[in-house]
């Protein structure tokens, strides 16, 4: 996403509006096409080369902000690597020591004086068993300015080992391996990601968000439950008023938490909050309504709307989505897992009146039995007071739960479901579940929507 400083929006009359670009204006077009080809120019070369180059664009360039924040975007799609045969700080201290055997090397300027520090070069590259340029390249490859762009989009140098620099982080949450829809650097992705980064960072400073959907429910609060975002969730009819049933509705709305609703406002929960935006326009009909903290000393706010007539692009996949690693876990270890119950991502609705209720997952059974599991991992104590109101509201006998020891409650807290509870410390087993759903699976289904 943009930073802060790159963001650029308009308060006007108690509303806030990011000032997106016209995707079709000829000079934006060029600006991209031209930081694209710069970026594919500098696969292989230093990073502070690469910064010096985007920092030259933008002199000849009246939109700083624009072509800065275009190149945050690209930038996001690099990965920069230390490139050096034997750690810097090896070269570094082998260089020292024997240039202090030498002192002083430097006194006038002198054709003596280059002489001996090619000595000096000479001697460690031999000790170290690299070559001359090797060492004199590696003494600062540490340095971030120094490290090597070896991958921009799908296009890598050849020596990059894509496979050994995968980690656990991701684009999405930063502690999984979700990633989202990875495409083409293009001029027209690369302009459709910057006005959608525009309205993210307008909700870095979100107090709350409510959010109406009429479709492709399932995949939007699915990411809801991946940032992590404290909801509440009512079915709507088609002109977004709340009805009393979920038999009568065409939509959900739900209203999400943010960051200055906290007790202690928390920066990284409103990065949550903007990293969910990208889910809506997954959508064919939605919108979006948050309230924006202006100045944290006076407490007011602004209003910041958004619908599917802005024309954002997302680029989050409409896939299968896990809501914590918790789950994530679960799933993979049930692949590994020998047993004929299934585990399936839920699209159930269960209907708690005036709120609804999304289950995180079904465990079916090839003869047709099927229970409906919910994971309850860690939420602030005011929202898990909340999410145990609804689970003892929950009318299904083949209901499950797996709790994590970790939270503040206790079997009674769950009502009627008190004794379909698995309580699990670091991780839910695949056959404690298979046990409980064996005991609760029912052969009829709910009602599905």
């Amino acid at each position: 996403m943009l930073t802060a400083d790159l963001a650029r929006s308009r308060t006007r009359d108690g509303e806030v509006r990011p000032l997106f670009i016209d995707m079709s204006d000829e000079q934006y077009r060029e600006t991209a096409a031209t930081l694209i080809d710069l970026f594919e120019s500098y696969l292989g070369e230093p990073k502070g080369d690469l910064e010096a180059a985007i920092d030259e664009l933008t002199v000849d360039n009246t939109d700083y902000k624009i072509v800065q924040g275009l190149a945050k975007l690209l930038k996001d799609e690099c990965e920069f690597e230390q490139q050096a045969t034997v750690d810097p700080r090896e070269i570094r201290q082998r260089l020292f020591e024997r240039a202090n055997d030498s002192y002083p090397i430097v006194r006038q300027p002198t054709l003596g004086e280059d002489t001996q520090k090619l000595e000096v070069y000479s001697a460690v590259a031999d000790e170290l068993g690299i070559s001359l340029e090797a060492c004199y390249r590696g003494m600062y490859a540490d340095l971030d300015d120094n490290k090597r762009l070896v991958r921009f989009g799908e296009q890598t140098v050849d020596e990059y080992d894509k496979d050994a620099s995968d980690t656990s982080t991701t684009k999405l949450t930063g502690n999984s391996k979700q990633e989202y829809d990875q495409t083409e650097q293009t001029v027209d992705w690369l302009l459709a990601r910057y006005n959608l980064a525009l309205a993210q960072a307008v909700l870095y400073d979100a107090s709350e968000m409510r959010i109406r959907v009429w479709d492709h429910f399932g995949t939007v609060f699915s990411y809801v439950k991946l940032f992590g975002l404290m909801h509440r969730i009512y079915p709507i009819d088609a002109d977004g008023t709340r009805v009393d049933s979920t038999d009568n509705a065409a939509g959900y709305e739900a209203e999400l938490d943010g960051p200055a609703s906290l007790f202690r406002k928390s920066q990284k929960y409103g990065i949550r909050m903007a990293n969910f935006l990208p889910a809506l326009p997954l959508c064919d009909r939605w919108e979006m309504n948050a309230e924006i903290l202006d100045d944290d000393s006076t407490r007011t706010s602004h209003q910041f709307t958004l619908d599917t007539t802005d024309g954002l692009v997302s680029h989050y996949s409409t896939g299968q989505q896990f809501d914590s690693d918790i789950e994530r876990t679960l799933a993979r270890k049930w692949e590994r897992a020998n047993t004929e119950w299934e585990l399936q991502r839920e699209d159930d609705v269960f209907d708690l009146g005036d709120e609804v209720m999304i289950p995180d997952f079904a465990i079916e059974h090839p003869d047709g039995r099927r229970a409906i599991l919910e994971v309850v991992g860690f939420w602030t104590p005011e929202y898990l007071a909340s999410k145990l109101a609804k689970i003892r509201q929950v009318d299904a006998d083949n209901f499950v739960l797996a709790v994590s020891e970790r939270l503040d409650c206790a079997d009674e807290d769950f009502g009627d479901a008190a004794d379909r509870v698995l309580w699990f410390k670091s991780g839910i087993h695949v056959y404690d579940m298979v046990e409980l759903a064996e005991a609760y699976a029912s052969a009829t289904e709910m009602d599905r929507r």
